[in-house]
């Protein structure tokens, strides 16, 4: 019986390493019509927190140690934590919480670097090709190249220059 049980337990765990897998950086699609061939490219930001990253009762304890209350719509999205809480002034601002340093964005906080800064600080982390960069809902948003020179999406901290996020590469 052992011997028959074998070939399949080891059928069993190729597939569920396959399946485990992440998934692919972009996903690509070729059309062709009339002698032209159109390749669109689209960006994917990891579907959950990343493995070690903040849990959703962490980043909720983030944000009320940040001195915000009545959290709302908190989700998983575009590489980051999302959500919009009141703050001391009771009005709803939009918040983005760090997957896995935990630190609260705030929206209508201004950056402390300039888009040229956080150009040269993603550029001596060894992105290149730095593209798009723009601040956007508390934290700096930019087209990059990593060092194996895969395109990804990056946000950065408006403090720092940290990457943040970044998408499938």
């Amino acid at each position: 019986m052992i011997k028959r049980m074998l070939p399949l337990l080891i059928g069993l765990s190729v597939c569920g390493a396959a399946f485990a897998q992440d998934m692919p950086a972009t996903a690509q699609s070729t059309t062709t019509t009339a002698n032209h061939a159109t390749t669109v490219t689209t960006t994917l930001w990891p579907a959950q927190p990343p493995t070690g990253g903040s849990t959703e009762d962490a980043v909720k304890t983030a944000i009320a140690n940040a001195g915000y209350k009545e959290v709302k719509d908190l989700k998983f999205k575009d590489g980051v934590w999302r959500s919009k809480a009141r703050g001391g002034n009771k009005k709803w601002v939009k918040l983005a919480v760090g997957p896995v340093n935990g630190k609260v964005y705030a929206a209508d906080t201004p950056s402390k670097l300039t888009k040229d800064e956080i150009s040269a600080k993603l550029a001596t982390a060894g992105y290149q090709n730095i593209k798009d960069v723009k601040f956007d809902e508390g934290l700096w948003a930019a087209e990059a190249k990593t060092p194996h020179g895969n395109d990804v999406d990056l946000l950065v901290d408006p403090d720092d220059g940290s990457v943040v996020a970044q998408s499938h590469d």
